[in-house]
C-alpha cells in the first residue's frame, strides 16, 4: 500500500485510479509488470521439429509472458531457436539418478537398509539408479558433467533434476500404482548404506550406523544425508558461478515434504533459483493446496533466491483451474511458474491472461 503524507495527494491519486489507461499505458504498465516474474517451461526437444515451426513457436511462448525453457536433452538447434527468441536456454539434467554408469562403476550407486544396490536391484521402475552422493568420484564426475555443458555459448545455465535420494516415501497419489502402503518408511526404499557412507557418518559424528537400533529415526542420519546431497548442489552451483552462468533446480513440493520423502533440504542451497513440483494432484490435494506450498517455501527461502512453482498441467481439470493454480503461486510470493506437460495455445493464453492481473 502506499503511504500517504498529504490528504492533498491521497486524493489526487484516487482521482487518477479512476481514469481509463490509454492503450499505450495498458501496454507499459502490463509490460512492467510482466518484468517481475520469470516463467518456464520443462521440454523435451524433438530433432523432427521444423526451423520455421521452432521459430513460430518460441515466439508465442515470448509473447504469452514465457521467459525461458529447461531442455532436457542437447539440442544446439532447439537452443538456438529459443535464444533467437528472446528466451532463455538452459539445460535440465539428471543429477543422482544416473542410469548410465552402472556397466563402468556399479560401485558408485547407492544401498538400501538391507544392503541392496541400485545399480543390480533399482526401486519401483528400471531407470531408478541412484548414485551414492558420499563418494568423491561421483561428485567431481557430475561437476566435469556440468562444467562441460556450460563450456557451450549456447547454453544460458544449468537445471538439476532428480537431485535427491531415492524417494523414501511416494507421493501419496502414487501407492496404488505400485501396490504400496507407505505410512510408514519401509527399508527397501530408504537409501544411502553403503559403505562409504557409513564410515562418513563415524567420521562426522562419531557413531557406528550399524550400533543404531532405529536408524530411520536417528536425526544425525538424517540429517548426515541432507547434507550429502546439499554439498553436491554448492560444488554444482560453484561450478556455474565459475562460467558466470545460472543454476537452479526442480525440487519437491515444500521443504517439509523435500526433507521427509527423499532427504531433501533445499532451502540451505546455493541457488539463482528453485522449481518445486507443486502438483497438487500427486498428493490428492485441491488448487488451493499450491498457495500453501509456495507460501511454505518462500517462508523457508527468507529471501535467498526466487521460487517458481512448478505446475503440472495434467492435474488442472480446466483452464480456470489452471488461471487459479497461476494466481495462487504469485499472490503468495512465487516469482512466477513452470510448466510441465502440453503447453498449448490455451495455456499461454490463461497465463496472460493471468500475468496481466495485478497481484492483491
Amino acid at each position: 500500500m502506499n503511504k500517504r503524507e498529504f490528504l492533498k495527494a491521497g486524493l489526487l491519486m484516487g482521482a487518477a485510479a479512476q481514469l481509463p489507461l490509454s492503450s499505450t499505458a495498458k501496454d507499459i504498465e502490463f509490460k512492467k509488470h510482466q518484468k517481475k516474474h520469470k516463467n518456464w517451461i520443462w521440454s523435451h526437444p524433438n530433432q523432427r521439429d521444423k526451423d520455421d515451426d521452432l521459430k513460430t513457436r518460441y515466439a508465442s511462448f515470448k509473447a504469452a509472458g514465457i521467459t525461458g525453457l529447461f531442455f532436457e536433452y542437447d539440442s544446439e538447434r532447439h537452443f538456438r531457436a529459443a535464444k533467437a527468441a528472446g528466451l532463455e536456454a538452459h539445460r535440465w539434467v539428471w543429477t543422482m539418478n544416473w542410469p548410465d554408469l552402472v556397466s563402468t562403476h556399479p560401485d558408485w550407486y547407492s544401498k538400501n537398509r538391507k544392503g541392496e544396490s541400485c545399480a543390480d536391484k533399482p526401486p519401483y521402475v528400471n531407470y531408478y539408479r541412484w548414485l551414492c552422493p558420499s563418494r568423491d568420484e561421483v561428485q567431481q564426475y557430475l561437476e566435469k558433467y556440468v562444467s562441460d555443458t556450460l563450456d557451450k555459448d549456447y547454453v544460458d545455465g544449468i537445471h538439476l533434476d532428480y537431485v535427491r535420494f531415492c524417494d523414501v516415501i511416494l507421493p501419496v497419489n502414487l501407492w496404488d500404482n505400485y501396490h504400496i502402503d507407505q505410512t510408514k518408511e519401509l527399508p527397501e526404499y530408504d537409501y544411502c548404506y553403503c559403505d562409504v557412507c557409513k564410515a562418513k557418518f563415524k567420521e562426522e559424528y562419531g557413531t557406528d550406523l550399524n550400533d543404531i537400533q532405529y536408524p530411520e529415526a536417528s536425526l544425525s542420519w538424517r540429517l548426515f544425508r541432507y547434507n550429502a546431497i546439499t554439498r553436491i548442489v554448492n560444488s554444482l552451483s560453484a561450478v556455474a558461478h565459475q562460467h558466470k552462468k545460472t543454476i537452479t533446480a526442480s525440487v519437491f513440493p515444500t521443504p517439509e515434504i523435500a526433507r521427509r520423502n527423499v532427504r531433501q533440504d533445499w532451502t540451505n542451497w546455493k541457488l539463482d533459483g528453485i522449481c518445486p513440483m507443486t502438483y497438487h494432484g500427486f498428493y490428492k490435494e485441491q488448487v488451493t493446496w499450491i498457495g500453501d506450498a509456495v507460501t511454505e517455501g518462500i517462508h523457508f527461502l527468507n529471501g535467498s533466491f526466487p521460487l517458481y512453482a512448478g505446475l503440472y498441467l495434467s492435474d488442472f481439470k480446466s483452464d480456470d483451474e489452471l488461471g487459479e493454480g497461476i494466481r495462487l503461486a504469485l499472490q503468495n510470493g512465487a516469482s512466477g511458474v513452470s510448466f510441465f506437460g502440453n503447453v498449448t495455445a490455451n495455456v499461454l493464453a490463461v497465463l496472460s491472461t493471468e500475468l496481466a492481473k495485478p497481484i492483491s
